[in-house]
Formats: structure tokens, C-alpha cells, sequence
């Protein structure tokens, strides 16, 4: 399938490694220029060096739940190549609690990084995406936002599914502009975070309740969000496309493996 992407500037936040990496290194495959931002400069180093075997490559470290150094990279991007046609914004983080209840800097941990940053970063898309006369941005959710998790993730659900409504909402006021907003929503995927966060016993419970009965790899995430953020998906906006395996979607999701194996007549 012919995408449109040739030539076409994209920007990913998150993209140091996992699922932020996986759609750069799809966007550039797709002849895209690629611009690329993390918080940590010395993993935002080392992906570049290797996206770069791929295509162009601009990267800039920030903190993206502060507003001005995601609109400073946004003009630095339009600077350096003169566009930007695709914005991923795929920032997130679960956020622990030390206690019972959240403390105020525990949850502006979880709002700013879930929530705020998402919010810099369509605003900072639409400022150049507007002077050109349209554009693609594509939010990264979380199937938290449809099945909530208690404990450790107890706030990051709320926040991702404000993101999904946020999406609508931002597509409401771009649209005239030539402006779409679309979200995905990863179910388990593997990357380093989840490795090395969450159990194997946690992992396998969870895989037993998804229908495919494994884990997502990061390239069948960024593949997804790549479609949406291109030319073949040019009738689509305002939608949230869940990337789950069929997680939590049936009461018995061993069913079908049960009746292959002989358990039902």
C-alpha cells in the first residue's frame, strides 16, 4: 500500500526507545525525516545513531510536560526542514504512590506526563500544521484507558483516557485546517519498560486474557499509527484505533484454544 510519506517531515516524541522508536524507525522505512525527542540525551544519542541508518535524523532532548521547550523544538523542526506533516505524541508514565492516597507532586507527576504533555504537543503541531494547510497528529493512549488498573497504574488510566477525549476534542477544532487527530491505544507491549517493571507471573495472566495470548512487539504498534498518520488514512479523524491483541474484550478468551484442543464436543 502506497502511504504518501516520501519526503514528508515526522515528529515523534518518546521516541528514545520502545514504542516511540519503533514509529520513528517505521516513518523513516516510509522515506519520512525524522525529528525525535526524549528526556534523557544519552538514550536520545544512542537511538539517533541508530535511526539514522535509515534516513534523517534530528534529535533534541526535553522535558515535554513543560510547554516552552516542546514549542522551541517545534520551531527548531520547522527551521531545520522547512515542514511538519506528522506528530506523534507518545509520552507516559504510571506514576507510583508512596502511600494510600496521592500526594499534589505525585499527582502532577502523573497529570503532567500523561495529560499536559500531550496537550503541548498537539498545540505545538497545530502552530505549523495550521501555515501549511493541514496535517496528522496521532496520540498514544493505552488500553488503560478502557480497562483501568488498580495499584500501581491507578491514575495513569484516568489520564489516557483523557487523552482519547482529547483527541475528539483537539479533531473538533483542527478539522478546518486540514488538521487530523486520531489516537491508538497499545495493549502489552514489549519494551524495555514493561520488561523490566513487571513480572513474567503478571505478564503470562495477562497474555491468558488476551486473545492472540501474547505480548504486542513494538513494531505492531508503530505500523498502526504510521497508517493513521498518513495519506491512505486521509477519511479518517477523531478515532481511536485500540492495538490489543483483543484484550478483555470476551469473558472467555480461552474458549477457542479450549474447543481446538478437544475440551468442548
Amino acid at each position: 500500500m502506497e502511504l504518501g510519506l516520501l519526503n514528508k517531515v515526522a515528529v515523534v516524541m518518546g521516541a528514545s526507545k520502545g514504542i516511540g522508536y519503533a514509529i520513528a524507525e517505521e516513518f523513516l522505512k516510509e522515506g519520512c525525516k525524522v525529528a525525535i525527542t526524549a528526556r534523557r540525551e544519552s538514550e536520545l544519542i544512542q537511538a539517533s545513531g541508530e535511526l539514522s541508518k535509515l534516513g534523517e535524523v534530528y534529535y533534541k532532548a526535553l522535558d515535554a510536560t513543560r510547554e516552552n521547550p516542546v514549542y522551541d523544538f517545534a520551531k527548531d523542526v520547522s527551521e531545520r526542514f522547512g515542514a511538519i506533516h506528522c506528530w506523534v505524541n507518545n509520552v507516559g508514565a504510571t506514576g507510583k504512590k508512596a502511600g494510600e492516597e496521592y500526594s499534589q507532586p505525585e499527582l502532577d507527576f502523573v497529570v503532567d506526563t500523561c495529560f499536559k504533555s500531550a496537550v503541548y504537543g498537539c498545540q505545538a503541531a497545530f502552530r505549523y500544521m495550521k501555515r501549511q494547510g493541514g496535517g496528522t497528529i496521532v496520540n498514544i493512549s493505552s488500553l488503560a484507558a478502557r480497562c483501568p488498573s488498580a495499584g500501581r497504574s491507578t491514575l495513569y488510566g484516568p489520564m489516557k483516557a483523557a487523552v482519547v477525549n482529547l483527541t475528539n476534542t483537539m479533531a473538533g477544532e483542527y478539522c478546518a485546517y486540514g488538521i487530523r487527530v486520531l489516537c491508538v491505544m497499545p495493549g502489552f507491549t514489549q519494551t524495555p519498560l514493561v520488561r523490566s517493571n513487571i513480572s513474567q507471573e503478571e505478564l503470562e495472566y495477562n497474555c491468558k486474557g488476551t486473545l492472540l495470548r501474547r505480548l504486542a512487539e513494538p513494531e505492531e504498534i508503530a505500523k498502526p499509527v504510521v497508517f493513521l498518520a498518513s495519506e491512505a488514512a486521509s477519511y479518517i479523524t477523531a478515532t481511536t484505533l485500540e492495538v490489543s491483541g483483543g484484550r478483555s474484550v470476551t469473558l472467555n478468551p480461552s474458549y477457542s484454544y479450549d474447543k481446538k484442543n478437544g475440551a468442548y464436543i
